[in-house]
């Protein structure tokens, strides 16, 4: 299965595009020279989330996440908790998700 989640051209050099997603929304950013997609939810109480400062920020009660690897930084959100990354693909212009190949 293949989804196409955003353009390149529409992903900024820094912070994120929050792009839909079957229903839900998506973080895309740049990272590293890659491109990541990662659930705009917290893992906390399921919150979404801001880009803010080089980290994902959960609008409802704070927790803070690393947009390199997802991993919890701070704030309630349990501390071996991490975002959900979705897998992907760069082809061509686009960002596709991609499950099952």
């Amino acid at each position: 299965m293949k989804h196409e989640i955003c353009k390149i051209a529409d992903i900024p050099e820094t912070g994120s595009l929050i792009a839909p997603f079957f229903g839900r929304e998506v973080h895309v950013f740049r990272s590293g020279g890659r491109i990541r997609a990662v659930a705009n939810t917290c893992m906390h109480f399921g919150g979404p989330l801001d880009c803010k400062e080089g980290k994902f920020v959960c609008q409802w009660h704070g927790a803070s996440f690393a947009m390199a690897n997802g991993e919890r930084l701070d704030g309630p959100a349990p501390a071996s908790s991490r975002l959900m990354f979705l897998s992907t693909r760069v082809e061509g212009d686009a960002l596709n998700y991609v499950w099952g190949e």
